[in-house]
């Protein structure tokens, strides 16, 4: 069973928490091994069961759901993470990247969107889902407000060999329609991809973007 996926869920409302088990249930691949109701109990099961994945509401009793990814982030926690939440706010979008959190759900997303984001966040990627995506790219014309503390990029390898392939696609003139039907991929992950490549960078268009390719050898 060392490929199954252990998640621990963690939201106030009962029924949310048994739609979601209802839901996985038939996965052979996941297994939910841990529940909480509030923020303090998430932090003390995710500690105890040491869960692959993390599913985790915003508001929560005694302690959001952002403030709980600050604290394992604090405590060095690598828990993959997806925030689970009825708003598509900005507001909450961006706090939740700036605590660490590895996707955002809206939980009005299909079955199928759902398994998707579990299975791309456990396997190291990042899940955005509805217009979530669009609200990332748009805040790569202000930067600042997606990370409070400067980032530099040190090594080449952190581009990995996928954000290549969009880089090449990008400054050939591609848009992310046609990024995502050469690699066959989708809109949404073409997007997802450009954002990090551009954060990583920390360029805000494809001028800046082609001059920081240059300058360390990318292309």
């Amino acid at each position: 069973m060392s490929n199954t996926i252990r998640v621990v869920l963690a939201d106030d409302h009962v029924f949310v928490r048994d739609g979601i088990k209802s839901l996985l249930e038939n996965e052979a691949n996941i297994e939910v091994v841990g529940e909480a109701t509030d923020g303090l109990e998430a932090l003390k099961i995710v500690e105890i069961n040491k869960p692959d994945l993390l599913i985790l509401d915003i508001r929560m009793p005694n302690m959001t759901g952002i403030e709980v990814v600050e604290k394992l982030r604090s405590q060095n926690n690598t828990v993959k993470i997806v925030m689970l939440s009825m708003h598509e706010s900005e507001e909450y979008v961006l706090k939740s990247i700036r605590a660490g959190a590895d996707g955002y759900l809206l939980k009005g997303s299909s079955k199928e969107e759902f398994l998707k984001a579990l299975h791309t966040v456990a396997n190291g990627g990042k899940y955005f889902s509805g217009d979530i995506s669009s609200i990332l790219i748009n805040q790569l014309g202000n930067p600042v407000a997606l990370t409070e503390t400067k980032q530099t990029l040190e090594e080449e390898q952190q581009i990995t060999k996928r954000e290549k392939e969009i880089l090449k696609l990008l400054l050939s003139g591609k848009g992310n329609k046609e990024i995502a039907e050469a690699l066959d991929i989708s809109k949404r992950t073409a997007e997802v991809h450009r954002f990090n490549l551009m954060k990583k960078l920390k360029v805000k268009n494809l001028m800046e973007l082609s001059n920081k390719a240059t300058e360390y050898s990318l292309i």
